[in-house]
Parts: C-alpha cells; structure tokens; sequence
C-alpha cells in the first residue's frame, strides 16, 4: 500500500469528531449550510470560491469536497481552473507585496548582534 500524508476521510472519523465536541460540530455544520446557501451569490459560485481558496489554504480533503459540490452545482472545469489562477496569482500577490517588509527591515540600521541574529 501506497504511504500517505493525510489518512482517508471516513464516516468512522467524522463520527469521532461530532463525538468529541457534538455542540461545536454542530454550530459548525449550521454556520456550513448558511455560508454556502443560495444568497447575492449563487452556490454554484461559492462552491467555486471555496475550491479556489482550498488550494490556498492547501487542505487536500477542502479540494476534494468543494470540487465535487462545485460539479454537483454546475461548474465547469474551464471555471474551476480560471478560480484557481486566481486564487494563485493572489497568493503569490500577497509574497510579493510582502517583500516591501524585507526591504524596509534590511535597510533599516539595525547593528548586527555578535553571534546572532538582530531583531
């Protein structure tokens, strides 16, 4: 068998779940059904998003569930692949508008620390 980094989703461990914290699961399944019901956006379009934000947030089972309600609510694989470049191109946005960070803490005068890093 095929060494895995995330076990299989099962019934047996969402039934564990419910069964550790069943008030919490509970809120969590009612806030699910609100987010993703019919409202100013379609479900087809929040499956859409949510399968584009899967991908960067990067939870394999996410993916996996939000592509196959995104399919069940109409989409296309020409939407799903157009919501992914730009969940991508907003990811690597964030890395890049980030770097004014590095530049501004580089180019501060900050006096280097004997064996060790400065603050």
């Amino acid at each position: 068998m095929e060494p895995r980094m995330y076990p299989p989703a099962s019934h047996a461990t969402a039934r564990q779940r419910r069964a550790l914290a069943p008030e919490t699961q509970a809120a969590f399944d009612a806030f699910s059904r609100q987010a993703f019901a019919e409202g100013a956006l379609s479900a087809k379009m929040k499956q859409i998003i949510a399968v584009a934000v899967a991908h960067v947030t990067q939870c394999p089972y996410c993916i996996k569930g939000h592509t196959k309600a995104a399919r069940k609510a109409g989409a296309s694989r020409e939407e799903l692949m157009e919501a992914i470049w730009v969940a991508a191109e907003m990811r690597a946005g964030g890395a890049y508008a980030h770097a004014a960070l590095a530049i501004d803490v580089f180019d501060a005068e900050v006096p280097p620390i004997e064996g060790g890093a400065a603050d």
